[in-house]
């Protein structure tokens, strides 16, 4: 099931700084971004081992989810929140915001056999 994090975030004369340490059920093996996307969705699928923790740090976008049973929709518009979704989870992002920028963080090195969209329907 999907789960949201709230991550510490230190604030000073300085700015904010936001840490992702000893929160994640996995070891990050992949980073990347997803941004210039503001009229399109993404995902629409789940996974057969990836996990996945996917942070807004910069605009704001929204994520759908289900794994079957429960579902939810989660807005992420603060650097400082995170969206853990197991591989279970079916998972859509859509609504980017044109400065969003979205962080994600993976369980697993890319695999195009790891990907599973068939039934789903968004």
């Amino acid at each position: 099931m999907a789960k949201i994090l709230h991550l510490p975030t230190h604030v000073d004369s300085r700015g904010k700084l936001t840490v992702i340490e000893k929160v994640l059920p996995f070891e990050i093996k992949r980073v990347y971004y997803i941004y210039d996307c503001s009229d399109v969705e993404r995902g629409g699928h789940r996974h057969a081992k990836n996990a996945q923790a996917l942070a807004c740090v910069k605009g704001s976008c929204e994520i759908e989810w289900s794994d079957g049973r429960d579902s939810g929709i989660v807005i992420l518009d603060s650097p400082s929140i995170l969206l853990v979704v197991m591989p279970e989870d079916f998972h859509t992002m859509r609504k980017f915001s044109e400065d969003a920028v979205l962080l994600v963080l993976a369980s697993e090195y890319f695999d195009p056999d790891d990907y599973i969209d068939e039934g789903h329907q968004s």
